[in-house]
């Protein structure tokens, strides 16, 4: 496995295609984050990955929530799940050309805690720089077994071990 588990562009000579991709567009707004996560949530268990239902939804969540708060104006952004055996990679891309900080929140801040949280709960996390803004994105160990295998998946490996 590679040790850099960025998403890369789709025009990268390293770019590998996703067993299963999922993407959604999305206004990141108060009111709309119940129904955005359940919409990860849905396609997660669709896929068999309901192991990482919670830590998935909720670092969406606090990804959503940056961009509510510092993205500007423009709070249109897009959800991207892609499942390869062993990974999930989830991405939030927005138009925003402006990266997420670390921080060490005060204990008494009420912000701050989204990333360290996000990275608490991923395998590894990090920023992209786009031309149209940027992604954050995170990856989390997902369970290799055939029920969480997309079917053109399955069926690649079962012709692989017949041949």
């Amino acid at each position: 496995m590679d040790s850099d588990l960025s998403p890369r562009p789709r025009e990268d000579p390293g770019y590998e295609s996703p067993d299963a991709h999922c993407t959604v567009e999305v206004e990141a707004v108060p009111s709309r984050i119940g129904q955005i996560r359940r919409i990860v949530i849905a396609q997660l268990r669709y896929w068999h990955l309901d192991a990482l239902v919670e830590p998935a939804a909720l670092a969406v969540t606090e990804l959503l929530a940056n961009v509510h708060q510092h993205a500007g104006p423009d709070k249109r952004c897009t959800i991207e799940l892609e499942q390869r055996p062993g990974r999930l990679t989830v991405s939030v891309r927005d138009r925003s050309q402006r990266l997420p900080l670390v921080g060490s929140p005060d204990p008494l801040d009420s912000h701050g805690r989204g990333l360290p949280l996000v990275a608490a709960l991923s395998e590894q996390w990090g920023c992209t720089r786009r031309e149209d803004g940027k992604a954050v994105w995170f990856t989390l160990a997902a369970p290799v077994t055939a029920e969480a295998l997309p079917r053109a998946a399955r069926t690649r490996r079962g012709a692989a071990r017949s041949a």
